[in-house]
């Protein structure tokens, strides 16, 4: 299908494909169509008739025969939308929609949600895939070098995103993010290339590699991870933790997903409270999710990461239960002003305040005591003091990094203020 036939009669269905678990191939799910503002989905039968078929989430769309509604101000199912592109992806789309052009030619494209879910690559994030058949799967990927998927992103920016490789440069879309990235393979590892851009004020990658190997020694699960170079930019590897080997993935539901949420309603009405009720109902270790939550929301007080918003956390889906996914995309954003304020609620009754004493005064809401709360924050506290300057060794942060992150984004007095130490 040509660019001008997608933009001139965008899809109205796809069949969703999905890797079961411990599975190597896809299956057909079933299938997605929009009517109206709405994109109903639909389990096929042999899926349905299958020993091993399971929900793609059970609170949205259970297993069962028929036609089904998204949730309620949901224009479509959340597990479905989180296995397309944000905004980096959907805008290296309009670029190829538009022949390579951008600017205000690319700005132009308004492709559909069904158009960026065909259009993206197939080794999205999670375990789903979307196709144009149901007895055909023909995978979107290529593969080219980080050199070259890294000349691609410079050459979007320039309107010259033409060839053979912006096949390869378009497998990375439905990675998620605001920022330009692209997807890597290294034998059976696999790793997401987060790519450093011309207009960074400050070292944004470096800056994500400390905040996680920092996150590495006060025992939160990160991903591993390595700052490497390339055109003569730094580039964050991060290793894919939805593909645990032989060809096998892994269904992830968002935070988002799990709130019942679309993303305008998430990024002003997302609680922290609420997941944790979530993954008490349906996750794997519920009593163990306060802690693990709580220790979360600590780092990212400690490392000023306002950027936890509920697109990212997420969960693993196995048909039956959520566990919490190790933590990413853990960096320290820009600070205006002393005050800060994360992007989810800490408390039931909404604050958010950037804060180690808002976050004695809510432990009960995680399962903890306040000494047990206390004991959390001193020892990440401490271990980010005793252990920075090798955390920075290990990103690779120059004299001037350290000196920029340390005591502004790391361990911001702000952060201190009403809990006693500093």
């Amino acid at each position: 299908m040509t660019t001008s036939d997608v933009l001139a009669t965008p899809p109205t269905n796809a069949f969703v494909w999905v890797w079961l678990p411990e599975s190597t191939e896809p299956v057909v799910a079933g299938q997605v169509r929009q009517v109206g503002d709405l994109h109903q989905f639909i389990y096929g039968r042999s899926y349905l008739d299958r020993a091993d078929a399971i929900s793609l989430y059970r609170p949205e769309l259970p297993l069962t025969s028929g036609w089904q509604d998204p949730r309620e101000a949901m224009g479509m199912a959340g597990c479905l939308r989180d296995a397309g592109p944000d905004s980096w992806g959907q805008r290296v789309i309009n670029v190829r929609l538009a022949g390579g052009r951008h600017g205000d030619v690319a700005d132009k494209i308004h492709a559909t949600k069904l158009t960026y879910l065909l259009e993206s690559g197939s080794d999205r994030i999670g375990a789903l895939d979307f196709q144009r058949s149901a007895t055909e799967f023909v995978p979107r990927v290529a593969d080219a070098t980080l050199d070259e998927l890294h000349a691609a992103a410079q050459a979007m920016d320039r309107g010259e995103l033409t060839g053979v490789l912006d096949d390869a440069f378009v497998n990375g879309t439905a990675v998620g993010g605001a920022r330009p990235k692209v997807l890597l393979r290294d034998g059976q590892r696999q790793w997401i290339a987060k790519l450093s851009t011309s207009s960074d004020t400050y070292s944004v990658v470096k800056a994500e590699a400390v905040a996680m190997a920092l996150a590495r020694r006060v025992g939160i699960p990160v991903p591993a991870t390595k700052v490497i170079r390339s055109l003569g930019r730094d580039v964050l590897l991060v290793e894919r933790f939805d593909r645990p080997g032989g060809g096998r993935r892994r269904m992830m539901i968002s935070a988002l997903t799990m709130l019942g949420f679309d993303d305008f309603l998430g990024a002003r009405y997302s609680s922290y409270v609420e997941v944790l009720d979530v993954l008490r109902r349906l996750g794997r270790d519920g009593e163990r999710a306060g802690r693990s939550l709580f220790e979360r929301i600590v780092f990212n007080v400690a490392i000023s990461n306002i950027d936890d918003h509920a697109r990212n956390h997420a969960a693993f889906w196995d048909g039956s239960e959520l566990e919490l996914t190790p933590a990413y995309d853990l960096c320290p954003q820009l600070r205006s002003g002393t005050e800060a304020r994360q992007a989810m609620d800490i408390t039931a009754d909404g604050r958010r305040a950037s804060q180690f004493a808002l976050l004695v005064e809510a432990a009960p809401e995680y399962g903890l005591t306040g000494s047990q709360a206390r004991d959390v924050i001193d020892s990440q506290v401490a271990t980010i003091r005793e252990q920075w300057a090798d955390a920075a060794d290990e990103a690779q942060l120059t004299l001037d990094d350290r000196s920029y992150l340390w005591g502004r984004q790391i361990l911001n007095p702000y952060a201190f203020e009403g809990y006693g130490i500093g």
